[in-house]
């Protein structure tokens, strides 16, 4: 089992990549254990939810994703609020969850942990 998402690139996905299976969700999911597995229009996807303190920091945090998300040409959806941001991950060209939106849900954890730190230093 892989251990730190966190470290992890992600791929260039195209139409006819697979979805990750159901014994590969059972296996990453306890990795990002803070993000829900939701269903939208029969489209599986990664969701969380990040407080924060105000806008300000929403808007921060938010900014904190979408540069991430250039970075590594994985694109989410962001709803930024008076204290708090939800971010959610799934790969539209597969109209699903892959391998890369576990990364991804990893890589925005370590942010929002990041951004916590720098706020109580």
């Amino acid at each position: 089992m892989t251990t730190s998402l966190g470290s992890e690139r992600c791929v260039a996905c195209r139409r006819d990549a697979p979805r990750v299976t159901p014994d590969e969700i059972a296996e990453l999911k306890p990795l990002i254990p803070d993000w829900t597995l939701t269903d939208v229009d029969g489209v599986e996807r990664l969701e969380r939810t990040f407080k924060v303190a105000n806008f300000l920091e929403a808007l921060a945090f938010t900014k904190r994703v979408g540069l991430l998300a250039e970075e590594e040409g994985h694109h989410p959806v962001l709803q930024t609020e008076w204290g708090r941001v939800t971010v959610t991950w799934y790969t539209k060209k597969i109209r699903g969850l892959h391998r890369n939106d576990f990364i991804m849900a990893a890589k925005t954890d370590a942010l929002a942990r990041s951004q916590a730190d720098a706020a109580r230093d």
